[in-house]
């Protein structure tokens, strides 16, 4: 868990590097390709060993997935919270990670990202998988702040009402580089309120950039949206442009008779993450792709 979150911090992943370098080809106007240069020069910087590519390291949070052929672990499955408090406690001593989680209301900070419900470890099980695999990700401060929305639609409101809420979260989101675009956009539809901004969530920081969702009718909606946002006339960081949104990903979940929950939930432009896989017999590996 320290390990891949270094990482994340450090190595851009390359498929977002990819979509930036295109984003950079595509732009015209000199503050959006400026923007984009500068990340991208950040990036470089920073994994050649020259600081953070960003120094807002965020929310510290890890996805933690176990396969079929992992029965137990030492410590019980519980010892993962226990890791991930040691690991992001050393990141933070070991400057990686920015000491920015604080109690909601004193604001007190107890300057090692440690506290109620953080770092944050989301557990799953996959029998189509095999081992444990961790992702780390520093999820930035800016896009979780301003660039998460949700709403409760009423069924009649249909797939016009879900488009219009998407793109003016979006917008909102990027007009003014809140939310620091290029940004990856997730979107949850379906199951309860807690369910649905989960979905949203792993659409944007755990998805291939340029990927599809399996199901023609979610795919469409993601074409669609991702058309209506580049036409929206904003670029990087709030600059005039086409690439606001560098990638768009839709996850879904059955959900009420009597309801259509929609979330979004944004990730800055470097989206941040990092794998380590550990095999049954002890063995550890790390890779920025998906």
């Amino acid at each position: 868990m320290y390990e891949a979150m270094c990482r994340a911090v450090t190595l851009i992943p390359p498929d977002v590097k990819l979509f930036l370098a295109r984003a950079l080809e595509e732009e015209t106007e000199s503050l959006a390709k400026a923007h984009l240069e500068l990340t991208l020069k950040n990036a470089e910087q920073a994994g050649s060993g020259d600081g953070l590519i960003c120094g807002d390291t965020g929310y510290p949070l890890f996805f933690v997935t176990v396969g079929r052929d992992v029965e137990e672990i030492e410590g019980g499955f519980a010892s993962l919270s226990d890791c991930a408090g040691e690991a992001t406690v050393k990141a933070t001593e070991d400057c990686f990670l920015r000491p920015t989680m604080v109690e909601p209301l004193t604001r007190s900070n107890p300057g090692n990202n440690l506290g109620n419900e953080m770092p944050q470890v989301n557990l799953e099980f996959d029998n189509t998988k095999e081992g444990i695999e961790i992702w780390a990700v520093p999820k930035g401060g800016g896009s979780e702040i301003f660039g998460t929305f949700y709403r409760m639609l009423y069924p009649s409101d249909g797939i016009a009402a879900v488009k219009k809420f998407v793109v003016d979260s979006v917008y909102q989101g990027c007009y003014s580089g809140k939310i620091c675009p290029p940004a990856i956009v997730g979107i949850g539809i379906g199951g309860t309120a807690d369910i649905c901004m989960k979905l949203a969530k792993k659409a944007a920081v755990l998805v291939p950039l340029g990927t599809s969702n399996t199901d023609p009718l979610i795919s469409k909606l993601e074409k669609e949206l991702m058309e209506a946002l580049r036409g929206l006339g904003l670029g990087p960081m709030g600059s005039r442009g086409a690439n606001a949104v560098l990638s768009l990903h839709i996850k879904t979940a059955m959900t009420h008779t009597a309801a259509l929950p929609v979330a979004v939930n944004a990730q800055c432009s470097i989206c941040r993450r990092h794998k380590a896989v550990i095999t049954r017999d002890g063995q550890v590996s790390y890779t920025r792709e998906c």
